[in-house]
């Protein structure tokens, strides 16, 4: 549906003002690859975070504490 949604209003931009839609087009693209190491490291200290609290908290589901 986000996508959807993304292409109406890319479409609605393209009728509006042509130019900008174009730009934004070729922009997009670049701003994904710029933007592709931070949700890297995200995705990485979330996974940390993820595996410490696993680890944390597997004595108590082995007592059959939650």
């Amino acid at each position: 549906m986000k996508t959807f949604l993304a292409v109406v209003l890319w479409f609605l931009l393209l009728a509006v003002c042509w130019p900008l839609a174009l730009v934004m087009l070729f922009l997009f693209p670049l701003v994904w690859l710029l933007l592709l190491p931070f949700q890297i490291v995200g995705l990485t200290i979330g996974l940390i975070f993820k595996f410490i609290s696993a680890v944390l908290l597997f004595p108590f589901r082995m007592a059959g504490m939650k």
